[in-house]
């Protein structure tokens, strides 16, 4: 018995008109973890389930699959498991409208803030001063009076 293809959403697939796109690709070890993550915690739309899994997150796409050995179109790199700990080399970075509405839903949904499945750093922020020509204090000495 064969496998059923898997299903695609083919109007959210990353398919630029013109120019380009990115999307992100992360190492997961286990698709269906990391794809219920981002679509039901994060509000993604999964556009395709496996092999690749891909998920619309907002204006962006992020591409989940399992390391493993290199493959023809990259014969010299092997895909290997991220290893979450207190050094990271990359993250997913997220600006919301409304940091504490953002906090409360993923948090009733399960999210620890904030890591996805596997352990990857996800930081959001929410960039009030940027709409309004202004950026915010970052040092106590920037801060008036």
């Amino acid at each position: 018995m064969t496998e059923p293809a898997p299903r695609i959403d083919y109007a959210n697939l990353p398919t630029p008109t013109e120019g380009f796109l990115v999307t992100l690709f992360i190492t997961v070890r286990k698709v269906a973890r990391s794809r219920d993550f981002y679509s039901r915690v994060l509000g993604g739309t999964v556009v395709l389930d496996e092999n690749a899994c891909m998920v619309r997150l907002s204006n962006s796409w992020i591409i989940m699959n399992p390391g493993g050995p290199p493959t023809p179109d990259k014969p010299e790199i092997s895909v290997v498991d991220y290893e979450a700990g207190n050094t990271t080399s990359i993250f997913l970075n997220l600006r919301v409208a409304d940091i504490q509405a953002c906090y409360e839903e993923w948090k009733a949904k399960g999210a620890e803030f904030m890591r996805d499945p596997d352990g990857y750093l996800i930081e959001v922020g929410q960039s009030t001063g940027l709409l309004h020509g202004t950026l915010a204090a970052k040092r106590p000495e920037d801060l008036p009076g």
